[in-house]
């Protein structure tokens, strides 16, 4: 009998690679393509299932190591890099979003825990990474999206839909970019759903990955509109450490879950201070109330933002600290929570299918 072949033996090592957070294997997920030796190397395409994967090094450092010095004639690996989103699964009696892959919900409990500065720092973030982003301003009495994003212009139409805002590449819409910003909004709950359907049905959101929703605190008609009317992906919370942010989060997480919407995890905003110029630490308004509370419920806790001007300076003057100050510090603490969303956004994916996340590419030949 013959010996195996070297690209067979090679699929063979493969075939023990788990994904770090799937937890199942690459070759079986169809995240390895187009394997073929050269020579002494073995190449392929890793697609993933987020731009934004926080586990990269950790993939390639376990391929290499199931390959070299296990199939023969192999001492080297060479890995290109892709990524194919993952869609949010179907559910009946709720309308898919049209151009949209995944719809996340950013939400707090109350407000003044600086949830929209989360929510637009974050698309910012998932877009860095290489995704296509939208951000939804869904908070009807209060939208805040335009100041902080230095929006002036109306979005015109294409005849049949509203063309959406362009920032910074991010595709945005908010009702504060139709309406008189010194008149209130005064509408009755079914005026606020029939505005959000509006947003999400009759807007021309274009091959995104990933549409930011900011919602309005608490627990009212737009939460209650946006998880009856569309497949969510999951949801977001944003808190403070203090208490009182803290007791209102959960009710918030019982709603979601009430609504049977994926609750993705925790982010603690305001989370501590540090002075710029003696570098001493203050906790303002407590310390790790968001990482216990996601203990607590048995919630991802997706990261921890600090209390910071410049973060605060940035939205005031309609330039967000990603889009403005990507190298920053305080940009990198975005864009890690942006990853830990970005992959629980997969996992949820990954749990509501039963077959593989894409299909598995061609054999190449060995060279």
């Amino acid at each position: 009998m013959s010996e195996p072949s070297t690209l067979a033996q090679l699929e063979s090592a493969l075939a023990r690679v788990e994904d770090p957070e799937l937890h199942r294997p690459l070759m079986q997920l169809g995240m390895l393509k187009n394997l073929r030796v050269e020579g002494q190397t073995a190449r392929m395409r890793v697609v993933l299932t987020t731009p934004a994967c926080p586990l990269k090094d950790r993939i390639e450092r376990e391929i290499t190591a199931a390959v070299v010095g296990t199939v023969p004639g192999i001492d080297a690996v060479q890995l290109d890099w892709d990524a194919e989103v993952s869609r949010t699964r179907g559910v009946a009696g709720r309308a898919e979003v049209p151009g949209v892959r995944n719809v996340v919900a950013v939400s707090a409990g109350k407000g003044g825990v600086g949830k929209t500065t989360v929510a637009v720092n974050l698309a910012f973030a998932l877009q860095r990474a290489g995704a296509r982003v939208g951000l939804l301003d869904a908070d009807i009495y209060g939208p805040n999206v335009p100041i902080m994003l230095g929006l002036t212009e109306r979005p015109d139409s294409d005849g049949e839909r509203i063309r959406p805002l362009d920032r910074g590449g991010l595709q945005v819409m908010s009702i504060g970019t139709l309406v008189d910003p010194e008149r209130p909004v005064i509408w009755r709950g079914p005026m606020l759903a029939n505005a959000l359907r509006q947003f999400l049905f009759d807007v021309a959101w274009e091959g995104l990955d990933y549409l930011v929703c900011d919602l309005p605190p608490g627990t009212g008609d737009v939460q209650l509109t946006l998880a009856q009317s569309i497949p969510l992906s999951g949801g977001v919370i944003v808190t403070t450490p203090q208490d009182v942010s803290l007791a209102d989060v959960t009710k918030g997480i019982a709603m979601f879950r009430q609504l049977r919407v994926p609750v993705l995890g925790v982010i603690e905003n305001m989370s501590g201070f540090r002075c710029q110029h003696c570098g001493e630490w203050t906790d303002v308004f407590g310390r790790d109330g968001g990482r216990d509370l996601a203990a607590r419920l048995d919630l991802p806790f997706l990261g921890a933002i600090p209390l910071d001007p410049r973060i605060r300076l940035g939205g005031g003057d309609g330039q967000p600290l990603v889009l403005a100050r990507p190298e920053s510090e305080e940009a990198q603490i975005f864009l890690s929570v942006a990853a830990s969303l970005a992959a629980q956004v997969s996992q949820a994916n990954f749990r509501a299918t039963t077959g593989p996340v894409m299909p598995s590419g061609p054999r190449l030949p060995v060279r």
